[in-house]
């Protein structure tokens, strides 16, 4: 997966790619998708969410420059998969899903893999977490109508957030880095994402 479907469209950064390497992505896939877990694409983990394609992950990684002693929030943990990879680039992670069943099973495997440095708790993660903030980096796995407002209160002044805005049909990977309080925000590649639900996400139905 590393070598032939993200070093091979140009990914380079060595340390998400080691994390990439060292995450077993088939303990967070549903066990009949085990043996295409390796394929650069998305999987279903159930209650209409996905696990998200390799480079797309290792892309907004890279995207994120998370610094070993950073203390991270991840939005939509869905399978708890990225917010493990962030645990190997982070010191602190914590991931919030809106689906309490996902956040309970991607809290189990993350515990059983042994990644004591991250968190998975149930919660809209549209309102952030306060009582972890403020975060030097902050990670959105979910399609965003815009950058919730109580995830930009929750950055570090300095701090880098990643998210895909836009649509529920498309979006545009964003980096906004917020400077004295204001963010400058730039645009990457267009993705397609599950939708954000919540507060300050899209609202469900």
């Amino acid at each position: 997966m590393v070598q032939r479907q993200l070093r091979a469209r140009g990914l380079d950064d060595e340390r998400v790619l080691r994390a990439m390497g060292e995450v077993p992505r088939h303990e967070f896939v549903w066990p009949e998708a085990v043996w295409e877990a390796y394929e650069d694409r998305a999987l279903p983990i159930g209650h209409g969410q996905s696990i998200s394609q390799p480079y797309m992950v290792a892309l907004m990684l890279s995207l994120l420059e998370v610094r070993p002693g950073d203390r991270v929030l991840e939005v939509g943990a869905g399978s708890g998969y990225v917010a493990a990879l962030l645990g190997q680039l982070a010191e602190e992670v914590w991931a919030v899903e809106l689906v309490p069943e996902l956040a309970r099973l991607a809290a189990d495997v993350v515990r059983r893999l042994g990644y004591e440095n991250v968190h998975i708790v149930a919660g809209d993660g549209t309102l952030g977490l306060q009582e972890g903030a403020p975060f030097d980096r902050v990670l959105i796995s979910a399609a965003a109508p815009g950058l919730p407002e109580p995830l930009v209160a929750q950055l570090a002044d300095g701090g880098r957030v990643v998210a895909p805005v836009g649509n529920r049909f498309m979006q545009t990977c964003q980096v906004a880095v917020k400077c004295e309080g204001k963010l400058v925000v730039e645009r990457s590649i267009d993705c397609v994402f599950v939708p954000l639900l919540g507060e300050h996400g899209w609202k469900q139905g």
